[in-house]
């Protein structure tokens, strides 16, 4: 155990990306194609089948409401693992994943100039519920808030003068343009306007004038690098462009409104560290115990900044919370390096109370998964299966050592117990999954896809096609959209119509001069599932003989 942590804290960097790389790549393909996923890789495989990289499409119609960068880093990996390899679309998602840890820790590293407590930082990132959780939710929003990580840090570097500031520029220029190419503006809004009012806050901007040109610079190339895909779009389809765009700017106002105080609750969503994030915004109580008094306001500022300009917009999600998981966890690390350094003296229950509870449920949890995974997938695993065996042996032992080190008070190795469980939970739980997840969602389609070819039929979508029903097909669906009771239908004699409502017959289109023959469902909820959303009905048409 020792050695395995000292390796980590001796190559912090190769220790993030190899932690990461076990955790989430083997079974990358296990969990169900999201409808966000669906669309960002429709959009990815139409680059690559239809030549669509620059005119971005989705099922054949424009998409513009997202920029290109990502959709291009995943095409670029089907291109090599797959078209419609699920894993091979997720990687550039890790891969960011891994910048984001290392540059945490290249940012805490630039401010407290301390290698150990610049790693606990960028492990709590990569472990924070919603970093991880947002690659499979909204994938393509860890590159637009990685890729400004990476802006920042240069900026911190040049306004600190460490090395050449025109090298800095660049960077930064281009890394903050590339995170305008794969989300547009919400990374400046989320993470960087609170980056600047915080530093500035806390270290002041001193010496600007001498790095105006430098500055300037970053600006020219940011505005170059992010702008130039939407004034091509802007010049090569500027009605699609336009009605996107002002759906898009109606959304910010009209589209899940919340109240204020929706996002107070933040901090929860950094998963396993709920409790050590919620005591490390406690500001009159660490402000004592910290070793770094002025970096730990900077991001405790960093923090509070991002969550109230999140709250002053009109439309809310949880997702939209995850920039705030970056400097929440350099916050969190300060909280974690004063117990690794303090708690075997503490004295008072106070303090102490929090952290048992808080890794002693850990602990409990990791005990009782092999009564979870039994109750839960025992119907859908043939035992001997061998990660069922070792989600059952394997899962629980980490949870014991947590128990066995929190006792001795090394909060250090109850620590790093805890991310390995994280890792392993991963690792060995997600294949037993497996089988439960994919029941009832592929199987369907498939069968679909058998009939149409049998028939020799082309199939549409009737005024809505679901994306993952898209992805799962493999090819577009071309959709025929209802407008005030009528639509233009094929011109073929015999075709095949997807749809969700159930009784196409009452469409005053179908009336009068075509046969529907319903020709079955295609549900690709999980089994169990009842979202209506993921239920189409499948109806052969054909043309009344003239």
């Amino acid at each position: 155990m020792q050695l395995l942590i000292k390796s980590f804290e001796k190559r912090p960097v190769l220790g993030i990306c190899l932690f990461i790389a076990v955790m989430l790549i083997p079974h990358l393909d296990v969990l169900p194609v999201s409808i966000m996923e669906a669309r960002d890789f429709v959009t990815a495989r139409e680059m690559i089948t239809d030549g669509n990289w620059l005119l971005t499409t989705m099922n054949g119609e424009a998409r513009y409401e997202k920029p290109p960068l990502p959709t291009w880093l995943s095409a670029i990996s089907a291109m090599i693992f797959g078209v419609n390899s699920i894993a091979a679309m997720r990687l550039p998602g890790v891969l960011l994943v891994m910048l984001t840890g290392v540059f945490v820790y290249f940012l805490s590293k630039t401010i407290l100039k301390d290698k150990s407590h610049s790693l606990i930082n960028g492990i709590i990132v990569v472990t924070s519920f919603y970093v991880i959780g947002i690659i499979f939710e909204a994938p393509w929003d860890i590159f637009t808030h990685g890729f400004m990580l990476v802006g920042i840090l240069s900026l911190i570097r040049l306004f600190r003068d460490e090395g050449s500031p025109w090298k800095h520029a660049v960077v930064s220029g281009i890394f903050i343009g590339f995170s305008f190419m794969s989300k547009g503006p919400i990374s400046l809004y989320a993470l960087f306007l609170p980056f600047l009012l915080a530093y500035g806050f806390t270290y002041r901007f001193r010496g600007l004038k001498t790095k105006a040109l430098p500055l300037v610079l970053v600006l020219l190339l940011a505005v170059v690098v992010g702008g130039w895909w939407y004034i091509y779009i802007r010049v090569a389809d500027p009605q699609s462009f336009l009605s996107i765009a002002r759906e898009e700017v109606g959304n910010w106002s009209s589209y899940n409104v919340r109240p204020f105080y929706y996002y107070w609750s933040f901090f929860a969503q950094s998963g396993l560290w709920t409790i050590p994030a919620l005591i490390s915004l406690l500001y009159p109580y660490l402000k004592k115990r910290v070793v770094n008094l002025k970096a730990y306001r900077f991001s405790l500022l960093w923090t509070l900044f991002a969550v109230v300009l999140l709250s002053i917009i009109p439309e809310k999600k949880s997702r939209y919370l995850m920039p705030v998981l970056i400097p929440l966890s350099i916050n969190t690390g300060f909280y974690m390096e004063y117990l690794f350094r303090k708690f075997k003296n503490l004295t008072s229950k106070w303090e102490k109370w929090p952290v048992y509870f808080n890794f002693g449920l850990i602990s409990l949890l990791s005990i009782a998964i092999p009564s979870g995974v039994y109750i839960f997938f025992k119907e859908h695993v043939v035992i001997p299966d061998f990660f069922f065996l070792a989600s059952c042996i394997i899962l629980p032992l980490p949870g014991i050592f947590i128990f066995i080190h929190l006792l001795r008070k090394n909060i250090r190795n109850v620590f790093y117990l805890t991310i390995m469980l994280y890792a392993s939970i991963f690792v060995f739980g997600l294949p037993v999954a497996r089988d439960y997840i994919e029941e009832g969602s592929r199987q369907p389609v498939e069968e679909m896809k058998e009939k149409v070819k049998q028939e020799g039929i082309n199939v549409y979508g009737y005024d809505y096609i679901q994306p993952e029903l898209v992805w799962l097909y493999g090819e577009k669906i071309p959709l025929i959209k209802e407008e005030k009771s009528s639509a233009m239908l094929p011109q073929e004699n015999r075709f095949g119509i997807l749809t969700n409502k159930e009784n196409i017959l009452d469409q005053q289109i179908f009336k009068g001069h075509y046969q529907v023959e319903y020709s079955g469902m295609v549900d690709i909820n999980l089994e169990g599932g009842n979202n209506s959303r993921k239920i189409s009905y499948f109806f052969i048409i054909e043309r009344d003989a003239e």
